[in-house]
């Protein structure tokens, strides 16, 4: 499974994973297969590429020793896309990860998620600490992930294209559109799941082990996402200077910063 790609988005073939109900999770794995592994997972209507690869991550990441296992969560990328709302609940994200780092063999990792990804790295950080001994959270919802998505407006446009009027709503559409072969039906779905069941971060239960916050500087949940990292008792947190919540993976200083936290002894 290993793969030094040297261009930037260069992308080796994905490996499937088999979820517990049987959807296949596309994994791509970079370096060598003895190095300490980074699992990098992506937010909401992106891809492995569009913010590991595309951005410089797994390029800066490859140079700094690591070896990078980069996951398309179900709904996304090459993976299996379910159009049940029940397939997308918090327990069934970090469940993925979990069969992802099993199928690989892997006792630990390092983490680093944005966004959606960013919320289940939190739980599974919570759920399994013996499993990630550090991880990097950029962009972390400081609620239910998709919270405010107006799904029924969501809905309407990608079944029948009736414009949507909420401007939040509009945005994360915008984003979706801008990914190939993302599945608009399917990201609703994900939206609807994300408001079953417990999917909160609880301030109250968390991380024990060193986290690094990241969240951009014009982002609209900077002050909470930092809120949640004062809740932590080992986290610490950056603020990234002129980006918003979509272009924050971008980032140089994000990069550079998730990089010296993860190769602190």
């Amino acid at each position: 499974m290993e793969s030094t790609p040297s261009a930037l988005t260069e992308m080796p073939d994905p490996q499937y994973v088999m979820s517990a109900e049987g959807h296949r999770i596309a994994t791509y794995s970079w370096g060598d297969d003895s190095a300490e592994t980074v699992l990098c997972v992506h937010g909401f209507a992106s891809s492995c590429r569009d913010n590991w690869v595309n951005t410089g991550w797994v390029r800066d990441l490859l140079r700094a020793g690591f070896r990078v296992l980069g996951v398309d969560q179900r709904g996304h990328g090459a993976s299996d896309k379910p159009h049940d709302p029940r397939d997308y609940t918090m327990p069934a994200l970090v469940g993925d990860l979990l069969a992802v780092l099993d199928t690989y063999l892997l006792d630990t990792v390092l983490y680093a998620g944005y966004s959606l990804g960013g919320r289940v790295g939190w739980q599974l950080l919570v759920d399994d600490p013996h499993r990630v001994p550090r991880g990097v959270l950029g962009g972390i919802p400081d609620g239910r992930p998709l919270a405010r998505v107006d799904i029924g407006q969501a809905r309407d446009y990608a079944e029948r294209g009736i414009p949507v009027r909420d401007r939040v709503t509009q945005n994360y559409i915008t984003l979706a559109e801008r990914v190939p072969g993302n599945d608009l039906g399917v990201l609703v779905a994900l939206a609807e799941g994300m408001r079953l069941g417990d999917a909160d971060p609880d301030p109250a239960r968390p991380p024990q082990q060193p986290v690094l916050f990241a969240t951009g500087s014009e982002d609209a949940i900077l002050e909470r996402s930092r809120l949640l990292a004062d809740a932590t008792p080992d986290g610490r947190f950056v603020e990234i200077p002129g980006r918003h919540h979509f272009n924050t993976p971008g980032s140089r200083v994000f990069r550079q910063e998730a990089l010296a936290f993860l190769t602190q002894p």
